[in-house]
């Protein structure tokens, strides 16, 4: 999975900064920053992000397939 949108710049234009956010308690320090690295968050972050954006999942995330390659060396790792 991937982001198809900056989620962080997105909430900044709804009026939702990374202070607001951490200081009413709607995203965690960590999930922040996460989001800073565009890495994956919990589908409940993805939930709230929904809520405060009013999108579907779909419009922040997309499905991208493993390469080859990724698959071998997952299989690699759990065969060691």
């Amino acid at each position: 999975m991937k982001y198809k949108i900056d989620v962080l710049s997105a909430l900044k234009s709804n009026g939702f900064t990374t202070y607001k956010l951490r200081k009413d308690k709607l995203l965690s320090e960590s999930t922040v920053q996460k989001l800073r690295r565009f890495d994956p968050v919990a589908w409940e972050n993805i939930e709230t992000l929904c809520d405060l954006l009013n999108c579907q999942p779909g419009d922040l995330l997309e499905f991208v397939k493993d390469s080859p390659d990724t698959e071998l060396n997952a299989s690699v790792e759990q065969a060691e």
